[in-house]
């Protein structure tokens, strides 16, 4: 760069306009921080004395209150890109180097432009052409200090703002339902409804394990929740609003509602397109988390047990499938059930049957992703059935004790275990207290020396730092002591849990909650028989096998006992005789259905089984005309004779239809040679034959 800068603005620059980019970073420095943005419209003074008229000095300052950081934003500078582009400029106008940008890649693209197009750059300490090496590298110089000096400011800030963080004293945006007090202390809201709404929605949460359960349950019932308008007109107010799902889960999410004070949960990210997008980082991320810093809405035990319970419910739209928050319906291993056979989550199906619904467990995922067949499908009753009593076998006084007295050896372990990690921290503060003392007698003018032992002593508080952290960690992990009243209670629990579980009224997802508490999962293989992989929380496992579930259409068969009970008594009774005895013993069907006729009838034609007539006459009994012709009467003498109890007729039907046993030789006749007579016969007479009958009966 030369001295004089007339040298460098030759005629055809002064052909093009001259512009002039006015930017202050914020509407508060507009406001306050004037004379920089009159020092900033003074540079037209320079314009006019380098030769351009005032009419081709083109004056940019619509990016006043916009910020230097990214090129997005500021319509002025691009613009400004722009003209420059096209060849409209001869020279371009900047207090310094921040004003026109604070990013390299705005900036060194601007330099591009400019050398292509031949145009100058003009701030307070001089002009530059960037088309000349030495100016451009001194220009791109600036841009970088400019940009350091962004992020040196940032730092600053930044470090205080995490410095007061840590020890959480920082003021921040409080959530709904904590305000800040005249002292500075963070506290409940004061409106009593605001308070009513959100513990109204953890009690809830409580009660359903379920953000969306919640959130319907607040729909259902009509209640308007709390919100907290941030910017707008409107900045402060308090607005009622119906609560969304989204809403419930930041809600639940947030540390602040159980009195933990919490910096750092997200972190912003530019994207190509010079945006930013605010993203959730992991916990063990955060900047800094103090539980206890101020009251809350629930304790801290339970936002941790909220937040299992969330997770668990996530794991259901995860990657693996592997597990599914307790919903409704009967299906006890539901989110649980591993498959056997391609280790995939299984789903669950229900079917109606006889007003009840019955799960079914299938394993269809690479059936739908590859349409491929269902890998397998298993009805899922009895395997409920035998997980129900595995549990109430297992949960029993005898077996809970042996566990707290498992527990309290294990405890007595850790104790020992804590003692010996405690004694390797007192063995690093021993190393780097003696560090300390070579480092202190060592003569300061002895540089070598002491700078070694100053590095040794470094290494050794490097070391005492980890130690203190692994063992408070370790500590931290360890701290789960029984109580003796803990103790009773689960004792307690074991005597009630059978009754607990067989209560009808108990809801089947407190069945499931309660087996998420004692079940890892359930690996499921159907093969020649059923065999449950049972895994437990803690390591443990179990083996079952059940025999197959058999099909519906074989549960509805009749069983052989009945069966063999029918074909006795049809030696004897006709069908609607058989069914009122079979109902009278308290027999039902397959179905478990009351017997009627048409039934029995079914059973007789299903199972083949001789037909009452056929037993008749292969007995030797004559049919009705038979009998008529054997007596040489009318088949409507015979019915007469058989109503009277003349003769002897066995019903087969259930319309009354008999078959009769021969006549011998007391037959009633009329002696007139062999012809009978059609007469009825004399009442004494019938009622003397019907005696006889009855005694031989």
């Amino acid at each position: 760069m030369t001295n004089d800068p007339h040298q460098k603005v030759q005629a055809g620059h002064l052909k093009r306009n001259a512009y002039l980019y006015v930017r202050q970073s914020t509407l508060r420095q507009v406001f306050e921080n004037t004379e920089s943005t009159k020092r900033q419209y003074g540079l037209r003074q320079r314009a006019i004395a380098l030769g351009w008229p005032e009419d081709r000095i083109i004056v940019i300052d619509s990016d006043l209150g916009q910020s230097g950081t990214s090129s997005a934003d500021r319509e002025g500078f691009q613009r400004l890109v722009s003209e420059v582009g096209v060849g409209h400029a001869g020279i371009v106008l900047g207090l310094e180097v921040s004003r026109l940008a604070r990013n390299s890649m705005d900036w060194h693209r601007l330099l591009e432009i400019c050398a292509i197009t031949d145009t100058l750059i003009l701030d307070e300490d001089g002009i530059y052409d960037p088309a000349h090496f030495n100016d451009r590298l001194l220009l791109g110089l600036k841009g970088t200090m400019s940009e350091a000096e962004l992020h040196v400011l940032r730092a600053r800030l930044q470090g205080g703002i995490l410095n007061k963080a840590r020890r959480g004293e920082l003021e921040m945006r409080p959530p709904m339902g904590l305000v800040y007090n005249s002292e500075g202390t963070l506290v409940l809201d004061p409106d009593q409804q605001v308070q009513h709404c959100l513990r109204w929605l953890f009690a809830t949460f409580r009660r359903t394990g379920s953000a969306m359960a919640t959130a319907r349950a607040a729909r259902h019932q009509g209640l308007a929740f709390p919100r907290r308008c941030g910017k707008g007109p409107h900045k402060g107010e308090l607005l009622w609003t119906g609560l969304d799902h989204s809403q419930v889960l930041r809600i639940l999410h947030n540390p602040r509602y159980a009195g933990a004070f919490v910096y750092g949960r997200t972190h912003t990210r530019k994207t190509v397109d010079g945006s930013t997008r605010i993203h959730n980082v992991p916990r063990d991320q955060w900047d800094t988390l103090i539980p206890g810093v101020h009251v809350g809405y629930l304790s801290w035990e339970e936002y941790e047990q909220n937040q299992k319970r969330l997770h668990e419910s996530a794991q259901a739209m995860g990657a693996d499938r592997r597990r599914g928050p307790p919903r409704e319906g009967p299906a006890l291993l539901q989110g649980l059930v591993v498959c056997g056979r391609c280790g995939n989550r299984m789903t669950v199906r229900y079917h109606s049957r006889n007003g009840h619904l019955c799960p079914e467990y299938v394993c269809q995922r690479e059936g739908i992703e590859h349409a491929e067949p269902v890998c397998q499908r298993v009805p899922g009753v009895g395997i409920d059935q035998a997980i129900g009593e595995l549990l109430v076998e297992a949960v029993n006084p005898v077996a809970l004790e042996v566990t707290l007295a498992v527990q309290r050896e294990l405890q007595s372990r850790m104790e020992e275990a804590d003692r010996l990690r405690h004694k390797q921290v007192e063995r690093a503060q021993y190393e780097s207290d003696l560090a300390q003392r070579r480092y202190l007698r060592v003569d300061p003018d002895n540089r070598l020396v002491a700078d070694s032992l100053e590095a040794d002593w470094n290494q050794k508080l490097r070391a005492l730092t980890e130690a203190h952290e692994e063992y408070a960690r370790r500590r931290e992990q360890d701290a789960r002591v029984l109580t003796d009243e803990q103790r009773a209670t689960i004792l307690a629990l074991a005597s009630d849990f059978p009754r607990l579980w067989q209560d009808p009224t108990a809801p089947d997802r407190e069945r499931k909650r309660i087996i998420r508490l004692l079940l890892e999962d359930v690996t499921l293989n159907r093969d020649h028989q059923l065999t449950l992989q049972i895994r437990f929380k803690g390591g443990a496992h179990k083996t079952l096998n059940l025999p197959l579930p058999l099909q519906s259409w074989k549960k509805w068969v009749t069983p052989s006992a009945v069966i063999d009970e029918i074909d006795q008594l049809l030696n004897n009774y006709t069908g609607p005789q058989i069914a009122a005895i079979l109902n009278d013993r308290g027999i039902v069907s397959g179905a478990g259905k009351p017997f009627h006729p048409h039934l029995v009838a079914r059973l007789v034609r299903s199972y083949g089984l001789k037909p009452r007539y056929d037993r008749l006459r292969e007995a030797g009994l004559l049919t009705l005309q038979e009998m008529a012709d054997a007596l040489h009467i009318s088949p409507t003498h015979v019915k007469i004779w058989n109503r009277h109890g003349l003769i002897r007729g066995h019903a087969y039907s259930d319309k009354n239809e008999c078959l009769f046993e021969p006549p011998g030789a007391d037959s009633p006749r009329k002696a007139q040679g062999t012809k009978l007579s059609l007469r009825r016969p004399d009442r004494k007479v019938v009622s003397d034959r019907a005696k006889e009958v009855q005694c031989e009966t």
